[in-house]
C-alpha cells in the first residue's frame, strides 16, 4: 500500500508502532528506523514550519511531532536509560546490587561537610587532617571539590571516615546538592557567634533531600559573642533537635581555628552512623563509584578523584567514567602516596584516563580496555549529539520573521577542575536581565582551551568562551586571534559571573538620542581634484569635529542627510575639531553644495538605562 502523502511528501506511517530514539538523534536516525528517505522528514519538517537539515540534531519535541505526523509514538531514551540499555548491551549491572548479603562488609562512612560562607568549613577539615588547603584558594573562598580519609580511635577500636569537602560559596549550590546525593551522613558547621544563615538553612534543605542524618558542629566557640545554646535553639526549628533537648540530633562545640574537640565531632560521626546507617559494601566485585573530580594535570595527564561506592579498584583496571575510559596506571591517596588498590569508600585520585571526567560522572570497571573504550565512545557521541542541540537549536520559519528582536549569549566554559565549571554554570545560568536577551552553554570542559573549542565558537556565530584558570593551547589560540573569537580568563568565579551580566546588559538594544555639536556656514567653495567639492565655513556655535556625523541644510531644509565629516583643515594643517568663531575647510562627501549652506554637526549618544 502506497504511503499517504503529507503536505505532498510521501512518507510511510507507523499505525501508532513505538520508535525509541536517543536524544540528539537526527532525521537520518529517524529515517533509518521507518525505512524512510531523510529528505522527506525534512520537507515534512518544513510543513510542520520547522527549519532542520538531515544531519542536525533535533529536539525532542520536534522528533515526538514529526511522529504524531506520521502516526508513531516516538520514545525519547532518556540519558539514564540509555546508559542502562548501553550497559546491558554489554552484560554490564550497575547500581545498587552488591550481590548476596554474605558478601558484604561493613564500610567507612562518607561525609559531605555543608554550611555558610566563612562559618569555617574549610577550617574545620584543615583541623582533621592537618592540612592547609585554603591558603591556595582564590580569595580564600574554596573552589574545588576534594575527598579525603582520616582515622579515628572510637571504644578502643581505628575506625575510618571519608571527607568530601564541598565549596562554601552560595554560587557553588549544584556542586553542594550534588555533594549531598554521594554520601552517607552530612556534617552542618554553624558559627556559634553568627548562627543560622540562609546557606545553614539551604544546606539542611540538601541533606533532608538526600535523606541522610546530620550530625551539627558548632564551630568558632572560642570567639567573642560565640553562643552555642542559640545555635542549638534556632536549629530547632528546622528539626534538628539536639540530645539534650530530647531529640536524636548529636551537637558537637568545635573551634578549628583552636583545634578544639576535634576528636568528639570524629565520634559522633562514627556514633551517627552506626546507630542510624548499616553501611556496607561488596569489596569483592568489580569497583563502581563516583568521580568527584577531575583536572589535568601538566606532567601526569588527566586525574580524576574517583570515590569507590562497591568493589575493590586496583592498579592495572580497565575503567571507564563517563566520556572517559583507560587503564588504572597509579592510584594516590589524599597525602600524594601511591596505593595498589582502593576498598568501598576510599576516594584516590586515578591516573590514567583519556579525558577529564565530569564531576559526579559515574565509573565501573569493565573486562577489557576494548569495552571500556567501546562505552565511552557511545557515551562520547550522545554528549556530542546534546551539545549540537545546544548550538544548533532547530529555527522555526516565526524565528526568521523575528529575528534581530531577541539576542542570545553563547557560552563555551573551560576549568581546572569539573566542580567548578559545573558551579559557575549553574550560577550563570541564574541571570536574568529580561525577555530580550538569554543565556546558553553550548559546552562545558575541563582543561585547557583547544582548537576545537574555538572551531565551535566559529560554528556557533561566535559564542564566547570562559576560561576558568586554565589557559588556551597555542594553536586555539593562533586560531582565536585570527578568526576573531572572544576568550575571557578568570580566577574568581564572581568576577565571571558579574561580566557575564554586564554583557548581557550590554546586548539589550540600546537607545540613542542625538546630540548636537556644532553648526558651521559654507563661506566659499573649493575643488579639490580626486575629492570633490571642499566647504570653506565658518564655525557659528559649537565646535565640528573630524569623522562625526553630519547633515547639509539648504534654507531651513535638510537637503542631506546621513553624511560624516571626512576632512577638516585649518589652513594647511588638518584638524581634530575647529571650535566656534574660526574657519576651516570641510569635506563631506556631497558634492551639491551652495553658498549660505549650514552643516550641522552632531553624534548619536546611548541613553543610559534606569
Amino acid at each position: 500500500m502506497q504511503a499517504p502523502a503529507i503536505g505532498g511528501v510521501q512518507a510511510p506511517r507507523g499505525n501508532g508502532k513505538v520508535i525509541r530514539l536517543p536524544q540528539g538523534a537526527t532525521l537520518t536516525d529517524f529515517a533509518e528506523k521507518i525505512g524512510a528517505n531523510p529528505a522527506s522528514l525534512v520537507q515534512i519538517m518544513l510543513h510542520l514550519g520547522k527549519m532542520v537539515t538531515a544531519t542536525q540534531s533535533v529536539e525532542e519535541d520536534d522528533l515526538q511531532a514529526l511522529g504524531l505526523e506520521l502516526d508513531f509514538d516516538v520514545q525519547v531514551v532518556s540519558p539514564e536509560d540509555e546508559d542502562r540499555e548501553l550497559l546491558e548491551s554489554f552484560d554490564i549491572e550497575y547500581g545498587e546490587d552488591d550481590g548476596d548479603e554474605s558478601h558484604l562488609r561493613p564500610r567507612p562512612p562518607v561525609v559531605t561537610v555543608m554550611g555558610h560562607v566563612d562559618h569555617g568549613k574549610t577550617k574545620l577539615l584543615d583541623a582533621i587532617r592537618h592540612a592547609n588547603v585554603q591558603a591556595g584558594e582564590a580569595g580564600g573562598i574554596t573552589q574545588h571539590i576534594g575527598a579525603y580519609q582520616v582515622h579515628t580511635e572510637v571504644d578502643g577500636e581505628d575506625r575510618r571516615i571519608t571527607f568530601i569537602d564541598t565549596p562554601g560559596h552560595e554560587a557553588f549550590t549544584a556542586m553542594r546538592a550534588r555533594g549531598a546525593d554521594t554520601t552517607d551522613l552530612v556534617v552542618l558547621v554553624v558559627a556559634a557567634d553568627d548562627g543560622v544563615k540562609p546557606q545553614t538553612t539551604e544546606a539542611i534543605d540538601h541533606a533532608t533531600a538526600a535523606g541522610v542524618p546530620i550530625v551539627v558542629a558548632v564551630n568558632k566557640i572560642d570567639v567573642p559573642g560565640a553562643d552555642p545554646q542559640r545555635v542549638r535553639a534556632q536549629l530547632t526549628e528546622y528539626g534538628l533537635v539536639a540530645e539534650e533537648f530530647g531529640g536524636q540530633t548529636l551537637f558537637v562545640d568545635v573551634s578549628a581555628r583552636q583545634g578544639t574537640n576535634i576528636d568528639g565531632l570524629l565520634e559522633a560521626i562514627i556514633l551517627t552512623a552506626d546507630a542510624e546507617l548499616d553501611l556496607k559494601a561488596n569489596p569483592d566485585m568489580p569497583a563502581q563509584g563516583s568521580a568527584i573530580e577531575g583536572r589535568l594535570d601538566r606532567g601526569r595527564g588527566t586525574v580524576a578523584t574517583v570515590l569507590v561506592q562497591r568493589g575493590t579498584l586496583r592498579v592495572g583496571d580497565s575503567i571507564v567514567c563517563g566520556v572517559a575510559h583507560g587503564r588504572v596506571r597509579a592510584m594516590l591517596d589524599e597525602n600524594g602516596n601511591n596505593v595498589d588498590e582502593a576498598p568501598p569508600s576510599r576516594p584516590v585520585e586515578v591516573l590514567g584516563l583519556t579525558a577529564v571526567p565530569d564531576a559526579g560522572d559515574s565509573f565501573l570497571v569493565v573486562e577489557d580496555d576494548r569495552v571500556a573504550r567501546q562505552i565511552a565512545d557511545r557515551r562520547s557521541t550522545r554528549k556530542r549529539n546534546a551539545e549540537l542541540i545546544r548550538s544548533r537549536p532547530s529555527v522555526t520559519l516565526e524565528d526568521f520573521m523575528k529575528r534581530g528582536e531577541r539576542q542570545e549569549l553563547l557560552l563555551i566554559l573551560k576549568g581546572d577542575v569539573s566542580g567548578s565549571v559545573e558551579a559557575l554554570e549553574d550560577s550563570l545560568s541564574k541571570i536574568d536581565v529580561g525577555e530580550d536577551v538569554s543565556l546558553r552553554v553550548i559546552r562545558r570542559g575541563v582543561g585547557a582551551i583547544t582548537q576545537d573549542d574555538v572551531n565551535l565558537s566559529l560554528a556557533s556565530n561566535g559564542a564566547v568562551i570562559i576560561g576558568f584558570n586554565v589557559r588556551p593551547e597555542r594553536n586555539a589560540q593562533e586560531l582565536a586571534d585570527r578568526e576573531g573569537v572572544d576568550i575571557r580568563f578568570y580566577s574568581v568565579i564572581y568576577q565571571a559571573i558579574e561580566e557575564v551580566e554586564a554583557a548581557l546588559k550590554g546586548m539589550l538594544k540600546p537607545e540613542f538620542e542625538e546630540v548636537q555639536l556644532g553648526t558651521a556656514e559654507i563661506r566659499e567653495i573649493f575643488k579639490v581634484p580626486r575629492i570633490g567639492n571642499v566647504a570653506g565655513s565658518m564655525v557659528t556655535s559649537g565646535v565640528i569635529q573630524r569623522n562625526a556625523k553630519a547633515r547639509l541644510v539648504r534654507d531651513g531644509t535638510v537637503v542631506a542627510d546621513n553624511l560624516t565629516v571626512t576632512s577638516l583643515r585649518r589652513f594647511k594643517d588638518d584638524a581634530t575639531e575647529v571650535r566656534e568663531g574660526f574657519e576651516c575647510g570641510i569635506g563631506i562627501g556631497y558634492n551639491d553644495i551652495k553658498l549660505g549652506d549650514v552643516i550641522e554637526c552632531f553624534e548619536m549618544r546611548e541613553k543610559p538605562r534606569d
